[in-house]
């Protein structure tokens, strides 16, 4: 009785789904598919803007997973009861990505860097920081950010790093530093999503402090890092290499800090008009966004069984490809969350790991959740990260 009891008052105390992190995580998966299919152009303007999708998607993508393993484990109020169980699942969860990137990189091949494995193995190195107070974690996500991107940039072009590519532990060095996704990057800016999770995301002065912080450190550490040579300019392993791909990751993670913050201020603090037509406007990205899983696995399936050979290369890029990832993505999200709830890789995964099932994502009145007789406006229920 008392267990039950006590199930209760945590799952009472689980955070709310919040609209505004899940749109600004579609964001970040229409970005990867900018990044993945769309064709090289050469005008100035639109290459800049093709180049932005590079990075900056992946690294929000980051961030908010780390959110979600803020919301996954209480929030602002962390779970003090089975947390040992909750690793748990969340180990479960891990090895299951890892797999199924594994899976899609040795069936399908795409022509483009999977970040399913890197995402498990990072799942697996956070799971010991998990309940670190919020403080801490925020302090250790800032100081191993403004590192580690230099240290993978040394450390992939280290002869040590290129031995073991050499072998069949290739992987390894690819998801520590070598790879596109170096996991001691992936896990610094989790963990300051981690952190944010630990806060009020329905506050004006939390969601306006992060607009400030973010801001702050894109308009501080891009120029800084545009005045540095870019890395194809310099030909040894020179000093401005990593200290470049530090400021640069700095500024990005900012760009992705104040994205959240602006889609949490559309969704949450804005004017109610306001907040309802960016509701119904990011509706699609927003459904997206709450099954991650499913969409990117989807288009990865895509756009391996895509790829054609074009004047001689192998190449999956394509205009009508992007445009229709990205219609279908939000067209198929946006009917399954309003009629069938979580994704169905979501919902997968969550069995896999024998979570309990959690109050639904989809509101079924369009004023009041039927539990909590409260304004739909706020944050939806949240069981995923």
């Amino acid at each position: 009785m008392r267990a039950d009891a006590s199930n209760l008052v945590a799952a009472a105390r689980m955070p709310r789904r919040i609209d505004g992190v899940d749109a600004a995580r579609g964001l970040a998966l229409i970005g990867m598919f900018i990044a993945h299919v769309a064709p090289a152009v050469e005008a100035l303007p639109a290459a800049e803007f093709l180049a932005l999708a590079d990075e900056r998607p992946r690294l929000l993508f980051a961030l908010t997973a780390g959110i979600g393993l803020g919301f996954m484990s209480g929030g602002m109020r962390p779970i003090s009861e089975e947390r040992g169980e909750l690793r748990r699942q969340i180990a479960v969860r891990a090895v299951i990505l890892i797999a199924l990137g594994m899976l899609i990189w040795s069936t399908l091949n795409p022509l483009v860097f999977i970040i399913l494995d890197v995402y498990g193995v990072a799942f697996l190195v956070m799971l010991p920081l998990i309940f670190v107070s919020r403080h801490v974690t925020l302090g250790a996500g800032i100081a191993l950010l403004a590192v580690t991107p230099a240290v993978a940039s040394i450390g992939a072009h280290s002869e040590f790093v290129n031995a073991v590519r050499q072998t069949p532990l290739k992987f390894l060095a690819d998801w520590a530093v070598g790879g596109a996704y170096p996991v001691i990057v992936w896990v610094s800016v989790m963990l300051i999503g981690l952190a944010l999770a630990r806060y009020d995301l329905t506050s004006a002065r939390v969601i306006g402090v992060t607009a400030l912080a973010g801001t702050a450190a894109a308009s501080v550490f891009l120029p800084i890092s545009r005045l540095l040579p870019a890395p194809e300019m310099v030909a040894d392993m020179a000093w401005s290499v990593p200290l470049r791909a530090s400021l640069e990751t700095l500024g990005n993670v900012g760009v992705g800090v104040l994205t959240v913050a602006a889609m949490l201020t559309l969704t949450a603090l804005a004017r109610p008009a306001v907040r309802r037509v960016a509701g119904t406007l990011l509706s699609p990205i927003t459904a997206m966004g709450s099954m991650p899983l499913s969409i990117y696995t989807i288009h990865l399936v895509i756009i391996g069984l895509a790829k054609h050979v074009e004047d001689g290369v192998v190449t999956d890029d394509s205009w009508p490809l992007l445009i229709a990832l990205i219609v279908g993505s939000m067209v198929f999200a946006w009917l399954w969350r309003r009629y069938l709830g979580r994704g169905p890789l979501e919902r997968l995964l969550r069995w896999a790991s024998g979570r309990s099932r959690a109050p639904t994502d989809r509101l079924s009145s369009p004023d009041a959740s039927p539990a909590t007789d409260q304004p739909a406006s706020l944050p939806r229920l949240n069981g995923d990260p």
